[in-house]
Formats: C-alpha cells, structure tokens, sequence
C-alpha cells in the first residue's frame, strides 16, 4: 500500500487533528482487514482495552498475524501501527470488536502480562468486572502448564477487588491439579474503585471507576460548600445578573460570534426573526435567542433546587428541557432538523482535536442513567457539579450543544451547595479544553477541578462586589 486518503472538512485549519482522530479505528479495521482479512488479532492489551470500553485514541495499536513480516506502519500524529508474525499468538477463536479482531476478554485477562494491571488499573478492574464467574476464565488457565503465574496474578486481583468466591475457584481448581497457588496482588493502587456488581456495561463500569477515583481530588481542590447564603430570590438575582457575561462567553466558547448588544436585544425581546427578514437564517441570532430561553428554564430547575428537590432528580429530569429551549429557534428557522429535538443522538459523534471519542449511540441510555445515580448518591456538592459536568460531556449524548448543557449542568449542581453562577471565560478557553481533555485521554481530574474552583473565584459576590466597588 503506497498511501491512502482521510476525508476532512475543509475549514479545518491547518494542524487540525479531528478528522485522523475521527476516524483512526475504522482506519485500522480497514487496513488489517484489506492486508490479512481475519488471519490477524490484535495482542491481549489491546483487546482488553477495546473490551472496556476505552474511548482514547491509542499511540500505538500492536496486531499479530497469522502469515507475512514485521513491520512498523507510521501513522499521522505520532500514532503508528505494529504488526509481527506469530501463528501460535493468534488464538483460534476471536472475536469483532469496532471491526477489529480481538482476543475473547477472558482468554485476553488470562494471556496480558501484569504491567497491564500497573499502567491501566482502571480497565483491569472493569475486565474482571466483566466476568461473571472465575469459571469463564479456568479454560484458559488449565490448559497448559505455563499459566500458573496468570492464574495467581489474576486470583489475587479477584481477592483485591472482593471477589473471594471467585478467587478461591481459582485456586481449588489448580488444587485438584497438586498445584499450590499462592494469590498475587497485580495492583498497585490502594483500594478498588468498583464495588462488586451484576453490571456488565463496560461504560457504565468506566463511569463508576472515574467517580470513585476522583471524588478526593476534587474535594481537595473546592473550598468547601457554604450552602445557600441568603435568600432564594437572593441567589436568582445573583444568577440574573449573570446573564449577559455568560451566554457571551458559552456561545463564543462553542464558536458563535454574538455581541453584548444582541444578547441584550434578545432578553428585551426586541429580536423579531418574523419581522427581521435578515436575522430570519442568522445561526448566531438564532443561537442568543435559544441560549437566552434555556437560561431562563435553568434557572426554574435552580429554583427548584433551592427549594428542596433533589438536585439529581431536577438536572435528569430537566436537561431535555434546557435543550429544547436551546436548540427550539434554530428548529422553527428551518436551521436544524425538528427530529433533533426528540432526544439523544442516533450515531456517532467526535470531539474537534481531541483523542477521546464519545460512548457510542447504543451506551448512552444507560451511562445517563448511571450518571444520574451517581448524583444522587453523591454528598458534596463540587463533586456533583465537576462531575456532573464532565461526565455529561464525556458521554456527549447530543449531536449539538453538549458543552453549554454541560455547563448549565454544572451551574445547576454548583448552586445545590450554595456556590455562585460561574461563567467559563472564552479567555480562557485552551485552558478548558486542555482540563477536559486530561481529565478524557489521560485520567488526571486534577486540572479540570481546579479549573472550574479558579473561575467560580472570579464569580463570587466578594469578587464581583470588590469590582464594583473600584
């Protein structure tokens, strides 16, 4: 193969990384699948990492194949493919995951090497997870006598994730062998961030994992929940008073051109896209108007949060509101598809230059609803509000318009603890993007939280009186 072509959209400036990271599985399916058919599979990490639902483009992708050399295929952006001959690593029974032949997940958990348990905690321990039963897993470890180390290494990840039933198979199988397995801890993270489980949904795994590992550094990084301070009218007036810098920077975050001047026209009322036959297909205009009505729906859903409902069950509830609102002008413009309206996104979707692709269409229902469980069981409020607001996006359940419901998410959740409105400034914009993305590609929240707690500053009554006052 001397070369191939990606198809890109031609605004994309130059440097832009979207359309190679949009479309890098579907390339590697369709390049091994050209070269060697299914007389490859890709090695047990990799596998694994397929299995459990990672959504991060990987740097390198290892293949063994049935027939022809190594070879190292350099790809765009410092990603590259490795493939090698090895008949007898190539195991007789595969399976298809994104196009892509893969070891069957238990055999894969048998034959990775303990570094996976050390550089990728969390997908070792939504792999066991997926396990319903040790027994899936003795076929493969019984079956030679080189497997005795796998089979300690996986008894103790078993003990260290509670699940000691499953464990004990294990070693009572090797047992009836005149084999004495003494259980091996491949982990190096203190605890378990899975509690044991029925669930099976690699994605709804992946957003407990995330939950469970990061809610510490996020309590770190927040001052701590005041509650509300004042009045509820109180409060709403503060949000109010919010409007203008915050539809501003979300609608210029997302790429709109809008002015202080026309956002304020349009919570005056005085836009008219009937009586304006030049705003009438304005994607801008039409945007300020549906950010200015989601707003007021959100704050409704604040109110009731002040008012006692629970803050999960509001923002669950709510959030097809909000974008209804958002996304209703465009729709009776003729800009956007009325059948947008109905609900969730019905394909796939990828972030502009990021490595993270979004749970595909058929795992949104159910990371959704784990997301709201997650917030219901949630007791401080900044965990709520960051995660609430990052998970949102790493689902990305719409087509359009998951940042600013994202954002309204977090406010939503911010105000449960009696934390002021926060507007992420479009200054600031790289700096978002880049916490986001570590939070998605490199599983740091770090950034992101302090993020958020820095702009939330910005935004406090002392900041904003202290201002004023100058």
């Amino acid at each position: 193969m001397k070369g191939w072509y990606v198809c890109g959209n031609p605004s994309d400036r130059a440097g832009d990384t979207t359309s190679w990271y949009a479309t890098f599985w579907a390339f590697v399916s369709g390049y091994l699948g050209k070269r060697f058919g299914k007389r490859y599979c890709l090695n047990p990490e990799a596998s694994l990492l397929l299995h459990t639902g990672n959504t991060t483009v990987a740097r390198q992708v290892t293949c063994v194949t049935i027939e022809s050399g190594t070879s190292k295929v350099e790809l765009p952006l410092g990603t590259s493919l490795l493939v090698y001959a090895a008949p007898k690593n190539v195991p007789p029974s595969r399976e298809e995951v994104r196009g892509l032949q893969v070891w069957p997940l238990s055999e894969a958990l048998c034959m990775t090497g303990p570094q996976f348990f050390v550089n990728n905690p969390r997908e070792a321990e939504i792999a066991l997870a997926m396990v319903r039963n040790a027994s899936e897993l003795l076929t493969t470890l019984l079956a030679g006598d080189t497997m005795v180390t796998a089979a300690a290494r996986l008894a103790g990840a078993f003990e260290f994730v509670k699940r000691h039933d499953d464990a004990d198979r294990i070693i009572k199988a090797f047992a009836q062998l005149k084999v004495t397995l003494k259980p091996v801890n491949p982990f190096l993270m203190p605890q378990p961030s899975l509690e044991p489980s029925r669930e099976r949904s690699p994605y709804v795994l992946r957003l407990r994992s995330m939950w469970a590992g990061w809610r510490q550094d996020i309590i770190a990084a927040f001052p701590p929940a005041l509650g509300l301070q004042g009045t509820v009218d109180d409060y709403l007036t503060q949000v109010e008073e919010r409007y203008v810098s915050d539809a501003y920077n979300s609608l210029s975050i997302e790429g709109y051109r809008v002015t202080d001047d026309l956002i304020e026209r349009v919570a005056r009322g005085e836009w008219d896209p009937d009586g304006d036959p030049g705003h009438n297909k304005t994607r801008d205009a039409l945007a300020a108007r549906g950010y200015f009505q989601a707003f007021r729906a959100v704050k409704n859903s604040i109110a009731k949060v002040l008012g006692g409902e629970p803050a999960s069950a509001v923002v669950g509830r709510e959030h097809h509101d909000w974008y209804g609102e958002l996304f209703g002008p465009s729709v009776a413009a003729g800009i956007v598809e009325r059948g947008q309206l109905a609900g969730y996104r019905r394909g796939p979707i990828f972030i502009r230059n990021s490595m993270h692709t979004p749970v595909p269409r058929e795992a949104i229902l159910d990371s959704l609803e784990a997301l709201w469980d997650l917030l219901r069981d949630e007791p401080q409020a900044c965990v709520r509000a960051v995660l609430g607001h990052h998970m949102f996006v790493f689902i990305h359940p719409y087509f359009d318009g998951n940042g600013r419901i994202g954002r309204f998410l977090m406010n939503t959740l911010l105000a449960s603890g009696g934390y002021p409105w926060t507007v992420v400034r479009v200054s600031r914009r790289d700096a978002y993007m880049k916490a986001l993305e570590a939070a998605s590609v490199a599983g740091d929240i770090v950034p992101l939280a302090q993020f958020i707690a820095q702009e939330m500053v910005e935004w406090s009554p002392e900041r904003q009186t202290s201002a004023s006052q100058a």
